[in-house]
């Protein structure tokens, strides 16, 4: 499919071929009719881009502070490497689109294949043939509206909660300050409302085109004139609100707004604009400032957006959804008429010229423009099994040598981009031939920068591809089993990071399926990314221990840090929680340590405190080994930012070595201590790797056997059992 894309680093616009993205649970695909450009948020995205590095870091200090702690933590040659591969990616823009579901991917019987709809958000309603959204932010439309009129829903519901923030009532005075788009919208729903609308702009067209949107009075800023008017609607009180929408970053709007409005007046902020508000008349009138967030309630929750978690209605009378509902029945009833708006119109193929107008390049007087819609055209009716789901990226690579692995990759997000393909690509012995992930544009993006020669959204054209003889797994955790089980009985050597699986019941099936290949003569090959006993400072630990014959004692403190409940890594069914997702690192070390495997283990949360909330993400768990080794791993989430993640001690035979987030070593024997110590932090993902290629190449069994993995997925399961009944559990 085509897509409207921004490269990262130099803010070039492009229409691109990228596969369809994947449908998803409680998600739809939608093939796009119409969408809309929002003038000002899509213009200071493309001229962010287009600017300098320099200029990028002076407009966003909190984005070097990250690449600073990225560089302290993976050092320097590794975080250049990142970043690169971040401003040599395109980006998705656009965010508000109309067209016809093709599929659903779930049971909501709200919406079916068929209904025509409007979409919403950033990162999903994109410029693109086809999107897939969360059914909360798709709204079906009605009857006798037009598709062109509702690819301005977005717009339209980021208005109509501005309005809601005001709360007007009949025949109140209400100011709108910047009359683009939003502004537009913004006068003709308030006209709905039965209010008094003053528009207020610096330019002379939009002010001329309020005046035909129902604004009762519309004036330039510059010319004195609204005092004036406002003093003669209100006989000397002022406003009783303002709504503003214009983007600048000047502080002006926010100052005249407190100037407007009468004592105990409302100002709004939908726009984006410099944002100090002035003392004086804020204080002196007691004026109420709010700011409106996008659509309403519900935006950028993902338990509401991703997981389809609506509100009741009872409490949450207008969320993002239920707006977008009504202003659909706006457009239906006539009270709004966005064709007065629409200015131009551009075919797909043509988003280049679409955004020189908005941006003003290649004119030397700008034209008028306020609402630019861009046209798929009607096109043949697709099912989803009809829809290419694959794009050729790059030339089929040359020989590197002797060819041993042929990699498909399925799930390339940042982790993967960091620690994981560049290994990959380094390898002599393989060829990268196919990425997969549910967003068409970042397989793209990962095809192009790593060399893959088709990009993909679809799992099973990776496992299905009787080329690719190696699978890397790196989906979200509830995908691991499943894609595993399906590679190991197509036959293919897998990679798969970890978490192995989330439930007993998922990994029984694995291994199933890895006996029946063994049984087959298929000779399965399973590693999962347990990356920490590669690291260079645990080979060398473990080099010091190889002669000590007693059981360890191991203390391993891990900061891991908060993460907030609505993260997918806690998400039940998604991530699993940290326990699944992170704590089965810590264990497979220790049974690396010890060459020995858990037999028992007992785990205990923090308790809540005088009526505060249990924290769940902060635990103790002691594991006692076979061979009568005991470890404590201290999992902390409550603990100080800045403290280095992870610090082992290993104790046996009258040794200990303390490694320090891999980094600092302290091997200390006979009342001596030798040091050594990394230049960056080493976790052993590079190692990880090799070894798991080189055993493919070799024909050797897994780095990790897989009576390993499965202790260790097991005595994670056991982990979560002993925090619920609160007694130690026996494997």
């Amino acid at each position: 499919m085509k897509q409207v894309t921004q490269h990262n680093k130099t803010g070039e616009l492009r229409v691109e071929q990228v596969p369809i993205p994947a449908l998803k649970p409680g998600y739809v695909l939608v093939k796009t009719r119409f969408s809309l450009i929002s003038a000002g948020t899509e213009r200071a995205s493309i001229n962010q881009r287009k600017a300098s590095l320099l200029q990028r870091a002076k407009s966003q200090p909190e984005l070097v502070r990250m690449v600073l702690d990225q560089v302290k933590q993976y050092g320097l040659i590794n975080t250049y490497r990142r970043v690169q591969t971040k401003l040599e990616a395109t980006a998705p823009i656009g965010y508000s689109v109309s067209g016809t579901v093709i599929a659903t991917g779930g049971n909501d019987s709200s919406i079916k294949p068929g209904d025509r709809v409007a979409c919403a958000g950033a990162g999903y309603a994109n410029h693109a043939e086809y999107v897939v959204v969360p059914t909360h932010l798709c709204a079906k439309i009605p009857k006798g509206v037009g598709l062109d009129d509702a690819a301005y829903t977005t717009l339209g519901s980021i208005a109509l909660q501005g309005i809601r923030q005001v709360d007007p009532t009949l025949g109140e005075v209400i100011v709108v300050i910047g009359l683009g788009l939003l502004g537009q919208l913004t006068i003709q729903m308030l006209k709905a409302n039965g209010c008094f609308v003053i528009g207020i702009d610096v330019d002379d067209a939009t002010v001329k085109l309020a005046r035909q949107s129902g604004a009762d009075v519309a004036v330039r800023r510059d010319t004195g004139e609204a005092k004036n008017v406002i003093r003669a609607a209100t006989k000397g009180s002022g406003a009783d609100a303002v709504i503003i929408t214009a983007a600048t970053p000047s502080n002006d709007p926010v100052a005249y707004a407190g100037e407007l409005c009468r004592e105990k007046g409302r100002v709004v902020l939908v726009g984006d604009v410099g944002l100090e508000l002035p003392r004086s008349p804020y204080y002196l009138k007691e004026l109420d400032f709010r700011l409106s967030r996008s659509l309403g309630p519900g935006r950028y929750d993902p338990e509401y957006e991703e997981r389809g978690k609506d509100y009741p209605v009872a409490y949450v009378r207008w969320s993002e959804n239920r707006n977008m509902q009504e202003f659909l029945r706006l457009l239906a009833t006539r009270q709004v008429n966005p064709q007065s708006l629409t200015t131009h119109r551009f075919a797909l193929d043509d988003a280049k010229a679409a955004y020189a107008l908005i941006t003003g390049v290649k004119s030397k007087k700008r034209e008028h423009f306020i609402g630019v819609l861009l046209d798929y055209g009607e096109g043949e009716s697709e099912s989803l099994e009809e829809l290419p789901r694959s794009v050729r990226v790059t030339a089929r690579q040359g020989d590197k040598g002797s060819i041993v692995s042929r990699v498909g990759f399925i799930g390339a997000g940042n982790f993967a981009q960091g620690f994981l393909i560049p290994h990959i690509e380094r390898s002599r012995s393989t060829q990268l031939v196919s990425v997969c992930t549910g967003n068409g544009l970042n397989a793209t993006n990962v095809a192009r920068t790593f060399g893959f020669e088709n990009a993909t959204s679809d799992p099973s054209e990776i496992i299905g591809n009787e080329s690719i003889n190696t699978v890397f797994i790196a989906t979200r955790h509830n995908l691991h089993a499943s894609l595993t089980i399906d590679a190991l009985r197509a036959g293919k050597k897998v990679f798969v990071e970890k978490p192995l699986a989330l439930t007993a019941g998922e990994l029984k099936e694995i291994q199933k399926a890895y006996e029946s290949a063994s049984a087959n003569g298929k000779d399965p090959l399973l590693m999962v990314g347990f990356n920490r006993r590669f690291a260079p400072q645990v080979q060398h630990a473990k080099r010091f221990f190889e002669n000590a014959v007693g059981p360890y004692v191991m203390q391993y403190r891990v900061s891991a840090g908060f993460v907030p409940r609505t993260h997918w890594t806690r998400d039940p069914v998604e991530g699993g929680g940290r326990v699944l997702g992170e704590v089965c690192h810590f264990i497979d070390l220790m049974q690396y340590i010890t060459s020995s495997q858990p037999a028992k283990v007992f785990a205990e949360a923090l308790s809540a405190a005088s009526g505060g909330t249990a924290d769940d993400d902060s635990v103790v768990i002691t594991v006692k080994f076979l061979d009568g080794s005991v470890g404590t791993i201290t999992y902390l989430a409550n603990g100080d930012g800045s403290l280095p993640k992870e610090r082992l001690e290993i104790s046996s035979t009258g040794r200990t070595a303390v490694i320090d987030n891999f980094q600092r070593l302290s091997l200390h024997q006979n009342g001596k201590k030798r040091e050594f110590k990394l230049s960056s932090v080493d976790k052993g993902h590079r190692e990880e790797v090799r070894a798991f290629l080189a055993a493919i190449g070799e024909g050797k069994a897994s780095p990790i056997p897989f009576q390993s993995l499965v202790a260790t997925t097991r005595t994670t399961f056991k982990i979560i059992e002993s925090l619920q009944v609160g007694v130690p559990v026996s494997l």
